[in-house]
């Protein structure tokens, strides 16, 4: 009962009052955004052959690039919330722009949209693990003098 205590507790020392369990989900988040994407892409890069389609080849890149930064949010969770932030909003606006028009349509299941649509479906839930009041304080609200 105490560790439930703890974990659902905002800690003011540690995680400059942001609840353990957000600290705890976030570096989860951070390692499964590296496993679950960083790996297979840096995988295609590494072994890609001939020239690259310009409009995929950035794509690939991005995915490259905030899975590998997001290790450094295992050592600084908070600090690193921005990269977070970004993989929801795009994730989020994609479904918005183009798998639910596709799905309304009746035309998502089959289509190639459809793979990226089960997994960018999820994006929406991990909203529930940022610290939102630590987000609002320190990136939008901050002051100048800090």
């Amino acid at each position: 009962m105490r560790f439930i205590k703890y974990i659902f507790t905002p800690n003011r020392e540690k995680y400059e009052g942001v609840r353990p369990i957000n600290i705890y989900l976030l570096r989860v988040l951070y390692f499964l955004m590296f496993i679950g994407v960083g790996l297979e892409t840096w995988q295609r890069i590494i072994s890609h052959e001939g020239s690259w389609d310009h409009t995929k080849a950035v794509a690939v890149c991005v995915w490259a690039a905030y899975p590998t930064l997001s290790l450094f949010g295992l050592l600084r969770p908070l600090q690193w919330l921005p990269i977070v932030i970004f993989m929801i909003f795009y994730k989020t606006l994609w479904v918005l722009a183009v798998a639910f028009p596709l799905w309304r349509a009746g035309t998502l299941a089959g289509s190639p949209a459809d793979e990226m649509a089960h997994v960018f479906i999820w994006a929406p839930v991990l909203i529930l693990i940022v610290p939102w009041v630590y987000v609002f304080k320190n990136y939008v609200l901050r002051s100048k003098t800090k």
